[in-house]
């Protein structure tokens, strides 16, 4: 069902306040620049800063600028089942196309407390669910296992892969066959998970660069891999560069440095170190970003 590159866009603020200017320029440049589909309020998102009103508008204000161009995947999740049913159905209320459901984070479920975590979210709320995978955030690693178990379920459509475990990545695929698609939650293993029969990625990078991570992804799906793989390596400086510092204080400098975004984010995230910046504006000036 989704498919391709599907930017996680940064939440951008102007003097604390979500910027709504700026969200609708970086919406449009990203349709016209060719990504695939848009998940406000995911990690790069910084939803965890975002107040419940201010993530219902982030999503809002994301559905109705895009205005169904492309998909628009909210991202709800939470470390309560009840909190994220109530999140994912607000989404579904506002119009989202999908939602992006983070592994219950801090709390340390077991393989069988996810499972009925996904199982009862998806049986609440009726919209196509994306599993997100990043143990390097939630303590808890979702097995294979317990990803075949839920892709049986109608609306689980998707997971977020983000171990960057290519073994961890083919066991899913060779366990679930069609029945979920594989999507890559990390930069880095975008090329080679798409080779595995992945079908596209939740990018950070496609923040700064959509139209490369488009071209890569598009020639992937249609099999020329020598371009694909032209487009990694020309990327994989870049994909370095956003995580320099934590996720996304160096998408958000990045954007700022490009002239699209206010540079500010939330505590407990803060600005990047003088000597990281430097590191980051030689990245951005390398690739052509800037000059």
């Amino acid at each position: 069902m989704f498919q391709g590159s599907i930017v996680a866009i940064v939440t951008p603020f102007k003097n604390d306040k979500f910027d709504e200017k700026a969200m609708g320029d970086l919406i449009e440049w990203h349709i016209a620049e060719g990504t695939n589909a848009i998940v406000p309020c995911g990690t790069t998102g910084e939803s965890a800063t975002l107040e419940y009103e201010e993530h219902y508008r982030v999503i809002q204000f994301t559905i109705e600028a895009v205005n169904k161009r492309v998909p628009v995947i909210a991202g709800t999740g939470a470390n309560a089942t009840a909190e994220t049913i109530m999140m994912t159905s607000k989404a579904r209320e506002l119009g989202a196309d999908g939602a992006l459901l983070v592994a219950p984070y801090y709390n340390k479920p077991s393989q069988e407390g996810l499972y009925l975590h996904y199982k009862a979210v998806a049986e609440a709320v009726d919209i196509p669910i994306i599993l997100y995978n990043v143990p390097g955030r939630t303590a808890v690693n979702m097995l294979p296992t317990t990803v075949a178990r839920l892709a049986v379920l109608e609306n689980v459509v998707s997971i977020k892969e983000a171990t960057g475990d290519m073994r961890q990545a083919s066991e899913i695929i060779r366990l679930c066959g069609d029945s979920i698609g594989l999507i890559s939650g990390d930069d880095f293993t975008t090329f080679s998970m798409m080779l595995l029969g992945g079908k596209g990625t939740i990018s950070v990078s496609a923040n700064v660069a959509p139209r490369d991570l488009s071209d890569m992804c598009s020639a992937l799906l249609k099999g020329n891999v020598d371009e694909a793989r032209r487009l990694h390596f020309k990327l994989e400086p870049l994909n370095n560069g956003m995580f320099i510092e934590t996720n996304p204080v160096s998408v958000k400098t990045a954007l700022s440095m490009m002239g699209r975004i206010e540079e500010e984010m939330r505590l407990p995230l803060c600005s990047m170190s003088n000597e990281n910046r430097e590191k980051l504006k030689k990245v951005l000036i390398n690739y052509g970003l800037i000059s």
